[in-house]
């Protein structure tokens, strides 16, 4: 089984595209600065992407949403 499960991170994203966009962008980041928004012992994943998507599941990754231009 996957953790965190697809349907409780769509519940924080709108898409799964959105997902894959984030979560690859946050563990490119992860593995630059070796920075990460909980202590290590308590990620389940041992990998920086699966560490990403524990982030967004957990609300720690805040997505801003596009406002559409109606001019």
């Amino acid at each position: 089984m996957i953790y965190p499960s697809i349907d409780k991170l769509l519940n924080v994203v709108d898409s799964k595209y959105q997902l894959v966009h984030i979560a690859a962008r946050r563990s490119r980041e992860m593995s630059k600065t070796d920075f990460y928004q909980m202590p290590i012992n308590k990620y389940k994943s041992s990998k920086n992407i699966g560490r990403a998507l524990e982030e967004v599941a957990e609300g720690l990754i805040t997505i801003k949403k596009k406002e559409d231009d109606d001019e």
